[in-house]
């Protein structure tokens, strides 16, 4: 939902920087994989120990960086059947660092309460959803179903998550964090039904 918005915002800003990049050399593909980097190093590091707003404002930005390879890619290759699997495989590492980090942070800083316990159980299912939804777009495709739709895209997931541990971060309750796990989790599910639904009522216009 609020990724179909976003792409024509990074669109616009980072067309410039795209082709600076482009005549430097620099492929879509070396950018994909320095954003992700960087991502997974900002989450893992940051956020168990505590450093939230600070990890958040990080990876927001390298994350909103790490658009510019679609927009290079658009300018050079054209985009590349390779370039879109490394993409969309290594956005699964990523959020499963940031969920997973946003968990460890819960099992470790947390004090023991129904709402810690709360927020762990929620983080397992945020890092579950965050495979499955993804998947079951893959799988589809893999039958011949374009399955984009959705309740939760990946930036939905990630702004919520990271949302609300932001806020608790500068003096919520803790049970803010709690609250937007819980969304990513069911929403990931709602999505993944959404798909399986879509894919059953086309999959036999995919494979004629």
């Amino acid at each position: 939902m609020l990724g179909n918005h976003g792409r024509s915002i990074t669109k616009a800003v980072f067309t410039p920087l795209a082709r600076v990049l482009a005549r430097l050399g620099v492929t879509p593909n070396m950018v994909t994989v320095a954003g992700t980097v960087a991502s997974v190093a900002v989450a893992v590091i940051c956020i168990p120990q505590g450093w939230i707003w600070q990890g958040g404002i990080a990876l927001a930005v390298v994350m909103f960086g790490d658009s510019v390879d679609g927009t290079l890619a658009r300018m050079t290759t054209g985009g590349t059947r390779f370039g879109a699997f490394l993409d969309s495989t290594l956005d699964r590492l990523a959020d499963g660092a940031v969920f997973g980090s946003l968990t460890a942070f819960a099992v470790f800083r947390m004090n023991g309460s129904p709402v810690r316990t709360w927020v762990i159980v929620a983080g397992i299912c945020s890092i579950i959803g965050a495979a499955a939804v993804p998947y079951a777009r893959a799988r589809a495709e893999s039958v011949g179903v374009v399955a984009k739709l959705g309740i939760a895209e990946r930036t939905d997931r990630l702004i919520v998550g990271m949302g609300s541990a932001i806020v608790m971060s500068v003096g919520a309750p803790a049970w803010v964090l709690a609250l937007g796990l819980t969304w990513v989790a069911f929403a990931s599910f709602i999505t993944v039904c959404q798909r399986i639904w879509f894919t059953a009522r086309h999959i036999d216009e995919g494979t004629q």
